[in-house]
C-alpha cells in the first residue's frame, strides 16, 4: 500500500473517532456542570433530534443514484421497495438493510444484461 493511502486511512479513522468522542466529552462536561446548577435542563433540545436528522440525511443521499441513468434509478427503486417490504414484514433494522443492498447490487448487475 502506498503512503498516501495509509495517511488517508488514518485521517478517516481519526475523523470517525473524533466525531464520536468530542460530543461525548462535551455532554459529560455539560452534565457535570448541570449537576452543580440544580434545576437546569441538562440535555439540549437539539441533541434529541440530531439522530433522526442524520438518518434522514443518509436516507436522502442514498435515494439518489450515483449514476443517474435508467439502471441506477431502477436499481434504487427496486432496492428501496425490497427494503421497505422486508422492514414491514420483520420490523427489524439489520435485515431490511441487507436485503435492500443485496437487491440493489443484483439489479445493478442484472439490468445491463437484460438490455
Amino acid at each position: 500500500m502506498s503512503v498516501e493511502l495509509w495517511i488517508a486511512l488514518l485521517a478517516g479513522a481519526l475523523g470517525t473517532y473524533l466525531i464520536r468522542l468530542l460530543p461525548l466529552l462535551w455532554m459529560q462536561r455539560r452534565l457535570r456542570h448541570s449537576r452543580e446548577r440544580a434545576g437546569t435542563e441538562s440535555m439540549p433540545a437539539w441533541l434529541g433530534v440530531l439522530g433522526p436528522m442524520m438518518i434522514a440525511a443518509v436516507l436522502g443521499v442514498s435515494l439518489v443514484p450515483r449514476v443517474p441513468d435508467a439502471t441506477g434509478w431502477i436499481a434504487t427503486l427496486v432496492g428501496l421497495a425490497a427494503t421497505l417490504l422486508t422492514w414491514r414484514r420483520t420490523r427489524s433494522l439489520g435485515l431490511p438493510v441487507i436485503v435492500g443492498v443485496a437487491t440493489f447490487g443484483v439489479m445493478t448487475l442484472v439490468r445491463p444484461m437484460l438490455g
